[in-house]
Formats: structure tokens, sequence, C-alpha cells
């Protein structure tokens, strides 16, 4: 809004109006990307390895807010676990017998063990798992019990895996309700198994994994999760190979625009 000549509200870029040409990415060294186009991710299927799917790991339910509603038992009771959502022709496809067959979903950096869903309210080739579900904590440590796996933490050098100990079910407490609860699926714990993905533009986590699925392994459970963090490394240099250094491509060589500012950022009080 400008008023006497001056901006007094606008959006957040130099000039306070949305911008179709964005000056910001021609000048920090992004000219093909600076009116908007069509730029194929790293899950798109030109970029996919011969049996890889997309997951998309930020699929939300409705009743959760992330793991932070898992103490609300009313929620819980509602949805608790967190299936593969995966498309009957897929299943087919991949020798999945049918809902609740367990499956190995492969990542860059390891696998991670959940129940099948099938169903037609998702696009084939394409398969989603919630990330609401899937607390955990190792044995030995108390605290809540409400939507939370117990698991055996263990470490082989750089390999990492969550076995599961204790699920859900009812127990104890100052609730009675607790003495209620019916299920022990909790879910599963994803994201230990998604490679960093920092977008070489905004430097945002790109979320959306290219995975495979099969049919669980013999002695696979639900819930084991199994991470190799020295792949996590080379997954995040060789993100990094894609950005283009600000002191070469950036007005004074500044890493990111002034006015561009992260959520934690807050301006100074005045005076």
């Amino acid at each position: 809004m400008r008023v006497d000549g001056e901006m007094l509200r606008g959006w957040p870029t130099p000039s306070g109006k949305l911008e179709f040409w964005s000056n910001t990415l021609a000048e920090w060294g992004w000219p093909e990307l600076a009116a908007p186009t069509y730029i194929k991710s790293h899950v798109h299927p030109s970029r996919l390895e011969p049996g890889q799917m997309p997951l998309i790991s930020t699929f939300r339910i409705p009743v959760q807010i992330h793991t932070r509603s898992a103490n609300s038992k009313w929620l819980d009771e509602i949805a608790h676990t967190n299936p593969l959502w995966i498309h009957p022709t897929d299943a087919a496809r991949l020798g999945i017998g049918g809902t609740g067959s367990l499956v190995r979903v492969t990542t860059d950096l390891g696998y991670f063990v959940v129940k099948a869903w099938l169903t037609e309210g998702i696009r084939p080739g394409v398969v989603a798992c919630s990330h609401h579900m899937g607390r955990w904590k190792p044995e030995g440590q108390a605290g809540q019990r409400l939507g939370m796996m117990t698991v055996a933490l263990a470490k082989d050098g750089s390999e990492w895996s969550l076995a599961p100990k204790q699920s859900g079910g009812s127990f104890r407490s100052n609730d009675p309700d607790t003495m209620r609860v019916w299920w022990t699926d909790v879910g599963v714990h994803q994201n230990l198994t998604h490679a960093v993905h920092p977008d070489p533009v905004s430097g945002q986590h790109c979320w959306h994994q290219a995975v495979r699925v099969t049919p669980a392994a013999s002695g696979d459970r639900r819930g084991d999760v199994s991470v190799d963090t020295d792949g996590s490394r080379t997954q995040f240099e060789r993100w990094l190979e894609l950005v283009r250094p600000a002191d070469r491509h950036s007005p004074g060589g500044l890493r990111r625009p002034w006015w561009m500012l992260r959520e934690a950022y807050r301006f100074p009080s005045p005076g």
C-alpha cells in the first residue's frame, strides 16, 4: 500500500509488490528461475532410478498435529497409525499381499518397515506415509506412554537401528482412560531414514523421498528402522554441489538477501 508516495505495507520484497520477475533470483545467480516456471524436482519421473517411487512423507491427516498431539487420547483413538498408502496396481506389481502386509521402504540412507494400506485414493506410482506417528523412546527411559513406542537403540559403526520392544496398549496412570486404550499400533518413525536434501536455491529441506518398496524381508518387524549416517553425509554433500556459491553469484557476497528473514529472526525493538 502506497500513501503519499511512501510504501507503507506490501509484500516482503524490495519493491513491496508481488514480483512476477524476481530481481533477487536473477541477482543471486538463478536468472533462469527469475520468472515463474516448472522445475523438475529430485522425484520427477525422469530423475528416478529403475524401481524407485516418490514417497510423500509430508502427507497429513486432519486430526493430528505432527506428533505434538500424540498425548491426546481422543485424537489417538481416531488416528494412531501411519500405514503406507499404495495403489492396488502397484501392490500387485511389487508382490505385496494386501492391506496389513508388512513392507520395507528403502531410502538413500536405510529403510523402515510399515504396514501397507491398499487404496485407490492415491495415484499409481506414488506412495505416502503420514508423518504424524512414530514417536519413540529408548528402553529404560521413563516418560509418556500414550502414542509412544519403546525401542532398542543399537549402533554398529555408522549404522544405527531401532527395534520395537513395546508398542501401545493399555496401562495404569492417574487417568482411568489409559486402561481403556485398545490399540497397540502407534505408527512407525520414518523421518530418520530421510536424507537431508537442502534445496540449492532456498536452502529449505526437500522432504519427498525417492524410495523402493518391497515386501518385508524375513525377520522384519513393524517399526524396524535402519539408518547409515555416513550415507546421510554423502547425500548432503551431493546436494551441496548444486549450490551456487554466494561469493561469485550474489551482490556483495551475501549468503542471503537481507529482506528474506528466517522465521526465527526478529527485528530489534525500537529505541
